[in-house]
């Protein structure tokens, strides 16, 4: 990024004219004349009641200051910076993300379920620039947080804010499929994938999960279900998002694989199980291969004006200046 001036004789002048003016001021004549002070001999020279010179040559500085910042800002000041564009559209990815209470079991290595799959979600959709992400969270209820897009800071702002328990304490598998095949339905891209990430069961919503996933081979949209977690005792730290209770233990994971796969098998599609850390990292990996688009980019350059600091900048010194010196000083000057 560069900073460039449209009309940079402007500052030419503005230069000239700043130097014109120092020269001018009686502080650069006062450096060639004498002072004699006066009082009587031997005495001690006349000083006046406060000591206001160098706050006047402060003030004197500040306003030249301004003055010139005000010259930068006729001379047009902008940015230059290049933009990549993507000359060709990647593919329509959403998300579907359980957020049950149970996906902050602690058995991906020192990480929740749920924190490790958002961070990979994050990684995923940081790694594929070209493809419109989207993301849905099932709880007792399914809603779709946001479209496919290609606006990563809004991607990742709302998967942030996300958080456990949100929509209730079931999981509404079959709404979450049935909300990501509504919104990807009407795609354009030639590539479209649902991938559900969850570890539990069906046990919420209107919508069988199995229905939900019928339909999405229709819709030219692929299926991946992701199980996340292992049956057994697992530690859990969970922190209710309505009573604000901080509950730490041990939690009866009942995972059951088989059900998740025959949502897969409906869906035409593929189930990872993702016992662990590592198995959820293949997971992502196996889909970031097989959904694989070829992304052609050319780069851009946009330009951005940026008056409005050195305006600001200018005008805040000349006030600043002419305050001072008629309600500060003016009982000195």
């Amino acid at each position: 990024m560069n900073l460039w001036f449209e009309h940079p004789l402007v500052i030419v002048l503005g230069c000239t004219v700043i130097l014109g003016v120092v020269f001018m001021s009686p502080y650069v004549r006062d450096a060639f004349s004498v002072f004699i002070p006066l009082g009587p001999p031997g005495g001690i020279p006349f000083a006046p009641p406060v000591r206001i010179e160098l706050l006047i040559k402060i003030l004197y500085i500040l306003e030249l200051t301004g003055a010139f910042l005000l010259f930068i800002a006729a001379a047009g000041p902008f940015f230059i910076f290049p933009e990549t564009v993507w000359l060709n559209r990647g593919a329509d990815i959403i998300f579907v993300m359980d957020i049950s209470p149970s996906m902050a079991a602690l058995d991906m290595g020192n990480r929740s379920r749920f924190n490790a799959a958002r961070t990979l979600v994050h990684d995923f959709a940081a790694n594929r620039p070209s493809d419109a992400v989207g993301l849905v969270a099932v709880g007792n209820d399914a809603a779709l947080l946001l479209p496919p897009t290609v606006d990563r800071r809004s991607l990742f702002t709302r998967l942030e804010a996300l958080s456990l328990g949100e929509l209730g304490d079931g999981t509404a598998l079959g709404m979450g499929l049935a909300v990501a095949g509504l919104h990807i339905g009407n795609s354009a891209a030639p590539r479209r994938a649902v991938i559900l990430i969850t570890d539990g069961e069906n046990n919420a919503g209107a919508i069988h999960p199995e229905t939900a996933a019928e339909a999405l081979p229709a819709l030219g949209a692929s299926l991946w279900v992701i199980g996340v977690g292992s049956g057994g005792d697992v530690p859990i730290d969970y922190l209710d998002p309505l009573t604000k209770l901080h509950r730490i233990g041990i939690f009866d994971s009942r995972f059951d694989p088989e059900s998740l796969k025959a949502i897969a098998r409906k869906g035409e599609g593929f189930y990872i199980p993702a016992p662990s850390a590592d198995a959820l990292a293949h997971a992502f990996a196996r889909i970031d291969e097989v959904e694989m688009t070829v992304g052609r980019s050319g780069t851009i350059t946009r330009t951005k004006d940026f008056q409005g600091p050195f305006i600001i900048g200018g005008l805040a010194l000349l006030l600043l200046v002419r305050f001072t010196r008629r309600h500060l000083l003016g009982a000195f000057l």
